[in-house]
């Protein structure tokens, strides 16, 4: 069986690959192992017609690039987002597409809750003071204690769950909106499930963890932000698509959010020179990095071959 493991350099740089080969080795006596670093979409796809199996978190994978593949039988995702991947397409064709579950739920909550923690407490602002010579705690304006406040999650999947009992340890009322999630599953969590009216009403800090997908496309959008009423902070560790940045940004400079916590923007290689977005002591950024732990990246690594191996044997 031939593995394409493909990617963006950067994205193939930033784990140790030989992990993945010699997994496949392991698992697949036959298989057939070539590494490429995305340069062009033709010299990708000159590859892909020749692999059984692609490995990949990031790359487009659209109708017609899917159009091309006679060999093909799978992508396995080293990640749980799928909005790359043309499913309809894949499936006319196919192709399985299977991503990873559950493998950095902990890591994700986690980091929610750094970001919370962050710019409730303007340790940004603090940190600017203080390299400036300032040493007054009341210079950065007001923070009221997280336990005073409510937190709004916007999808109740297993990591808003995760984020949800790390909030309620600080105190925190916790509001969910989620027409898919079991009312019972709400009530054993202690949360009160509402529609999005009331998190725009109600909610002091909005966190966003649901999937991207082409309806939910700028949910986040300037009828959104217009509609808040309590300056609320707002914190994505989910898709950069699910936010229209302009409205955001339009947001922070007219005072309708308090700050914002990104570890995902619109685009995965943003341009760091000029983002309007940097440079705000109100703006923590993080680059696609909640998932990450050295635990994560293992389980990333080993269980995306496993799901290879499978697709490769029809298992």
């Amino acid at each position: 069986m031939k593995y394409l493991i493909s990617d963006y350099p950067d994205v193939l740089e930033s784990r140790n690959i030989q992990v993945e080969i010699n997994e496949l080795h392991r698992l697949d006596n036959q298989a057939i192992v070539e590494v490429y670093p995305y340069d062009n979409q033709m010299e990708f796809n000159d590859k892909l017609k020749e692999s059984d199996v692609l490995l990949t978190a990031f790359l487009p994978i659209d109708e017609d690039l899917l159009a091309n593949q006679a060999q093909l039988k799978g992508i396995a995702v080293n990640a749980t987002g799928t909005d790359t991947i043309d499913k309809e397409a894949a499936k006319a064709k196919d192709i399985k597409v299977l991503p990873l579950f559950n493998y950095s739920t902990e890591d994700v909550a986690n980091q929610t809750l750094a970001l919370i923690l962050l710019l409730n407490q303007k340790l940004k602002a603090h940190t600017q003071n203080i390299e400036n010579g300032i040493w007054r705690y009341h210079d950065v304006g007001t923070i009221n204690r997280l336990g005073a406040q409510t937190l709004g999650l916007i999808g109740f999947g297993r990591i808003a769950q995760a984020v949800n009992k790390r909030a309620q340890a600080f105190g925190m009322k916790v509001l969910a909106v989620d027409p898919f999630i079991d009312p019972e599953i709400a009530l054993a969590n202690n949360v009160e499930l509402v529609d999005l009216e009331a998190i725009k009403a109600r909610a002091d800090v909005i966190s966003l963890h649901l999937f991207a997908t082409k309806e939910n496309e700028g949910m986040l959008d300037w009828a959104f932000f217009s509609a808040l009423q309590r300056n609320p902070l707002v914190i994505n560790v989910a898709r950069g698509s699910l936010i229209d940045e302009v409205a955001l940004i339009r947001a922070l400079d007219e005072g309708l959010v308090r700050g914002a916590g990104l570890d995902v923007l619109s685009s995965e290689k943003p341009d760091l020179n000029h983002h309007p977005l940097l440079h705000r002591t109100n703006v923590q950024l993080t680059p696609h990095a909640a998932f990450y732990s050295e635990q994560s990246i293992e389980y990333l690594q080993k269980k995306t071959v496993a799901n290879a191996v499978d697709i490769a044997w029809g298992r």
